[in-house]
């Protein structure tokens, strides 16, 4: 179907920075050199801002969108499925812009496939406790890479003062984890936000980048749980 194999082309497009040359793109999408050239053409005439030439090779400026997607019915169930899940377990902004995130790619979904999504026959148990939750703060200091102060109210009631560098976190259904490097133990940490009381986000940075922390993170899991 052209319509796929258009769709096809952007997206290989999209996965390189530098010009790819006609032959490699005809050669991935197994048509001809002149096919592809009609297909160039045909998407310049859409809008899409696709530079080069025969010979030169070809590259798709930033900021241009697709078109109406064309998803199999297992990609539209897992992104169902997903959004029903960040929906019932996320917190409440989170939970928010899932409903608003379908909503986008529903409206960008062929008509044939709209009532589809609509009819996903996988669903996600009821949500906990925890579905008024705002973590907006946390996701605020992690995308910013700024320190938290807490206080820590602990399991057995005791409350601890803490500063601490967040850089991800853990959804669950039974709860949230917030994963930081803790001040205080000089080490990775892992809180319950439930149980983070009056955090402050300081203007203070941490000294660290946040993928090098998350990196280090999942490297210690890691070693953890193989012994």
């Amino acid at each position: 179907m052209r319509t796929e194999r258009l769709l096809q082309l952007l997206q290989i497009l999209r996965q390189h920075r530098l010009p790819v040359s006609g032959q490699r793109l005809a050669d991935e999408l197994n048509i001809s050199i002149r096919t592809l050239y009609r297909d160039i053409a045909t998407l310049q005439a859409q809008g899409a801002q696709i530079d080069g030439e025969p010979g030169m090779g070809y590259v798709l400026n930033p900021g241009f969108f697709l078109p109406p997607l064309m998803l199999t019915e297992d990609e539209i169930s897992a992104i169902m499925l997903g959004v029903r899940w960040v929906s019932a377990f996320g917190d409440v902004p989170m939970a928010s812009a899932a409903d608003s995130a379908l909503a986008k790619v529903t409206a960008v979904l062929p008509a044939d496939l709209v009532q589809g999504a609509n009819e996903v026959p996988l669903r996600v148990g009821p949500p906990g406790e925890l579905a008024t939750e705002d973590l907006t703060l946390f996701r605020k200091a992690i995308r910013r890479e700024r320190k938290l102060a807490i206080r820590y109210r602990a399991a057995d009631g005791q409350e601890s003062s803490r500063v601490i560098w967040p850089f991800a976190i853990g959804y669950f259904a039974q709860g949230r984890i917030l994963a930081a490097w803790c001040e205080q133990r000089q080490d990775f940490r892992h809180f319950r936000t439930e149980w983070v009381v009056d955090p402050m986000m300081m203007d203070q940075a941490y000294p660290r980048r946040r993928h090098v922390l998350f990196r280090e993170w999942r490297e210690k899991e890691l070693r953890l749980r193989q012994g």
